[in-house]
């Protein structure tokens, strides 16, 4: 449910505040604006109006006069005041997740006289969450946990393998209780939420679980969960209200289907599982719920991971279905509903019509939990941007900011998945608004985000993790002529001792010779420096993150190959590539 303190309680705690509030919101929205299966970011290299920043208007001195809080505060004892005595507030923060909560408190330490506003609304199905937005909630931190537990099943059979007697192979060994699960990571995550409130106390940020709608640049109406109303004024707004999955708009899609928001909380096992969507979300989920031992099929309208290097993207989702997710490709759902008739053996269970692109027949199957994952729209509707002067990309419906993350109001700022030609990503969400604070008072102005070789990972049971340029993006950036591509393929050590997992119908083994991938992607003409680095395999997050540091200061191919590699490692490969796409050798690694 909602994490707000009973008023008597808020009372108590602000009376030791001084004076900061944030404010965050989540909200629901139709997709029947939005074309079926655009991938999250799939419109982040667009072209967008971006604005000059106004340094006059923006570091002027302003007298600060001390103000009394509408709450019974007392004085604010933080020298703020918001322009002399003009604003309740120097600072509102809209929005309560990863980029609201480290800008909020960032500039609470600048000593400003912040508010923070956090309202989720629920799903379609009711599931509501806490402070700390999607990542914590419904995004990063579940998934990742459900990813791990997936891959225990296979550690059981590597530790069995290497003399652990007590697993227990065979049925007994291969049983997974879902209720288990699900109330393990949401304990995880309620820890959290907990901890973000007291952080909030402590830091002098006062907290607010109340929706906020925008009356002009300066102005806001808070409204609680009980329909209550109040105004409050800021001299700065920080808008970072995140975003929500976006629904077909077909026949029972919200009746009758769940979305990422939903299944990390899913209180029943899921049984047999349609995934709909191709993207890392889709390919997320699809994966955890296969290793769980649930029949999941994944229905995809194109391309695997848009965005992503398509090679990776192809060798992930070949892997996938070759080890029990089923694939159903160049198709599309036309409506969903739930079976009632009595006689029918499926009854309660979801009928699935969906329609072939390639050749226009339609067809259903029936499944016990239809979970859609075909992008994220903007929380941008229903805040009345339009009487702040905030300008949107009417495609993407996100804001348009500056290098600076000025919007087209110049005391309005915006930050994280809200925001136009960025990245959906929880860190750049906290370094945004990090920085933003320390521009605006912390006397850094020019101490801007960059946004260039950025990492992330992608947790499919198969993790890729990857900083700096596609193959296709290089080529077309700086065309196949000016590229060196080196590549290899590898089977970990932690893998070879375990043969459980060999299906002997088809001939596969579940962790195939060769089945990681590595690529560097290098510019001849600046003596190969790297500019993309690609892994598929174990591990992919906490490889990717030390090499980002080596993309992002220019390393050459000729400083990996200088790199002494630690044995037997992966990420030794990194430091001993030699065959070239261009070569047209076998990039199979044999040895150790």
């Amino acid at each position: 449910g909602f994490l707000s303190f009973s008023l008597s309680r808020f009372r108590a705690a602000s009376q030791v505040t001084k004076g900061v509030l944030v404010v965050s919101r989540a909200r629901v929205f139709s997709s029947s604006a939005f074309a079926f299966g655009k991938e999250e970011g799939e419109d982040n290299n667009k072209n967008n109006k971006n604005n000059n920043v106004d340094l006059d208007f923006l570091w002027s001195s302003k007298s600060k006069e001390v103000l009394k809080m509408e709450n019974g505060n007392g004085a604010s004892e933080n020298g703020g005041g918001g322009g002399g005595g003009k604003y309740l507030y120097d600072v509102v923060v809209i929005g309560g997740g990863s980029g609201g909560l480290a800008c909020a408190k960032r500039c609470a330490k600048y000593g400003k006289k912040v508010t923070l506003l956090d309202f989720v609304k629920p799903t379609p199905i009711g599931t509501t969450w806490g402070l700390g937005g999607t990542c914590v909630n419904v995004g990063c931190i579940p998934k990742k946990l459900m990813h791990y537990g997936a891959l225990l099943g296979e550690a059981a059979g590597d530790a069995r393998s290497l003399g652990w007697t007590k697993f227990g192979a065979g049925e007994e060994g291969s049983k997974h209780d879902w209720e288990t699960l699900v109330t393990s990571v949401q304990n995880h995550v309620r820890g959290i939420n907990f901890g973000y409130r007291t952080e909030m106390r402590d830091q002098n940020v006062e907290y607010k679980n109340e929706f906020g709608v925008f009356v002009d640049d300066h102005t806001i109406e808070c409204t609680n969960k009980r329909g209550e109303k109040r105004t409050i004024t800021s001299e700065y707004v920080v808008f970072a209200p995140g975003g929500r999955p976006r629904y077909l708009g077909v026949p029972g899609d919200k009746e009758m289907c769940i979305t990422s928001d939903d299944i990390f909380s899913l209180q029943t096992p899921p049984g047999k599982t349609l995934v709909v969507g191709a993207s890392y979300i889709a390919l997320e989920c699809a994966g955890f719920l296969t290793a769980f031992g649930y029949d999941t099929y994944v229905m995809a309208r194109s391309i695997f991971l848009r965005g992503f290097d398509q090679e990776v993207a192809e060798h992930i989702g070949n892997y996938m279905e070759r080890h029990g997710t089923k694939m159903i490709k160049r198709c599309v759902p036309v409506g969903f509903e739930r079976i009632t008739d009595e006689e029918d053996e499926n009854k309660g269970r979801i009928r699935c019509t969906y329609k072939n692109l390639d050749f226009g027949f339609e067809t259903s199957e029936v499944f016990d939990t239809v979970l859609l994952a075909v992008g994220r729209n903007a929380c941008t509707a229903e805040v009345n941007l339009e009487a702040a002067g905030v300008e949107l990309n009417p495609k993407t419906g996100k804001v348009l900011v500056d290098e600076y993350d000025q919007t087209t109001a110049k005391n309005i700022y915006a930050i994280g998945d809200a925001v136009d030609t960025r990245q959906e990503l929880t860190p750049v969400a906290i370094k945004s608004g990090e920085r933003l604070a320390d521009r605006l008072f912390g006397g850094r102005p020019e101490f801007k985000m960059d946004y260039n070789e950025v990492p992330t990972t992608v947790f499919t049971p198969l993790e890729y993790g990857c900083v700096g340029m596609s193959e296709e993006l290089a080529i077309e950036t700086h065309g196949e002529e000016n590229l060196e591509v080196y590549h290899s393929y590898l089977r970990p050590l932690e893998w070879k001792t375990n043969q459980e997992f060999h299906d002997i119908k088809k001939g596969v083994e579940h962790r195939e010779d060769n089945s990681c991938f590595l690529k560097m992607v290098t510019l001849k003409h600046e003596n190969e420096r790297v500019i993309g680095l690609h892994y598929v395999g174990p591990n992919a997050g906490e490889l990717m993150q030390g090499f980002a540091l080596a993309v992002k200061l220019k390393a050459t191919k000729a400083d990996f190959d200088d790199t002494v590699g630690i044995h037997p490692t992966v990420a030794e490969e990194f430091t001993v590539l030699k065959v070239t796409k261009s070569s047209g050798k076998d990039p199979t690694k044999r040895g150790c």
